[in-house]
């Protein structure tokens, strides 16, 4: 196996242009694990360690722009109040060893229907940036970014550079249920973020599909009968009617974490409870403000 090292971001695009073939590297959580298991064998590794570029946070035109290398440890210490759900998504990840190599652009280079990152991605509209030598950038909206399984919408030569999000205004919630509470593969996950100036709602649901998906129908359903310009309590029947629109928008399967019925369960659980939650944190700012 090749293994390829640029000195800096713009080599390592010329490289992934002459060797599309080649597999990016950079923590190497998942990467690593695939290969000491034999699951398959690139024709080459390309190792993005030494492009600095991709370890920035900044804050651009009032967005937050989060380089693709940033490890997770550093989202969480960073973004904690600027994009919470993501914050939280990646407590969850791992270990603490994990976490401090980990990545979402690695998460969002597997692509995988079970990634920790994909429905707090979802639920906040984030906007990847993505780069290849001959065309340059382009920004591929989230909801465009995933194919199917284990598959992305990047060309052969392209790298993912960025996620771009905008800072929150208002709650943010992430929520996984696993055989236990760390180090572990989501059965299922959910994120929701409520948008109060524009009075929609933003959805994730991971690990329930052959990608990550959006309830598209149960935002729809938040943007028209939540009551943005009082927030008062939250009734149960609006709670449970969001509940069961997330859960209809799941395509669970039966596997070896969790069978299709318990996802759809916990699915409609975890979305009223990550409901409440939110919806209470914006009649508290509400009534302090």
């Amino acid at each position: 196996m090749e293994f390829l090292r640029p000195g800096g971001w713009a080599e390592a695009l010329e490289l992934r242009a002459a060797f599309p073939e080649a597999l990016p590297i950079q923590g190497g959580t998942d990467v690593m694990v695939e290969l000491n298991f034999d699951k398959g064998r690139p024709a080459a590794l390309l190792d993005l360690n030494p492009c600095a570029e991709l370890r920035r946070i900044e804050e651009i035109d009032g967005r937050v722009r989060v380089g693709a290398g940033v490890p997770y440890v550093q989202i969480i210490r960073e973004l904690g109040t600027r994009v919470p759900g993501l914050a939280q998504a990646a407590r969850t990840v791992g270990s603490p060893q994990i976490r401090n190599r980990g990545s979402v652009g690695g998460n969002l280079g597997a692509a995988s229907p079970a990634g920790d990152s994909h429905p707090a991605l979802l639920a906040a509209n984030a906007v990847i940036e993505v780069t290849s030598a001959a065309r340059g950038s382009r920004m591929i909206p989230i909801d465009d970014f995933y194919v199917w399984v284990k598959k992305n919408a990047l060309e052969p030569d392209e790298l993912i550079r960025a996620i771009w999000l905008e800072p929150d205004s208002g709650p943010q919630y992430f929520s996984k249920v696993g055989t236990r509470n760390a180090m572990v593969i989501a059965v299922c996950s959910f994120a929701i973020a409520l948008h109060p100036r524009t009075r929609t709602a933003g959805t994730g649901i991971g690990s329930c599909g052959p990608t990550p998906l959006r309830a598209r129908a149960a935002e729809d359903f938040l943007a028209r009968e939540l009551p943005w310009a009082d927030p008062v309590p939250l009734t149960e029947t609006i709670a449970r009617e969001f509940g069961a629109l997330v859960a209809a928008a799941a395509k669970p399967i039966d596997d070896v974490r969790g069978t299709a019925d318990y996802r759809t369960h916990a699915l409609s659980v975890m979305a009223r409870r990550t409901l409440s939650w939110a919806w209470n944190d914006l009649a508290a700012q509400r009534r302090a403000a």
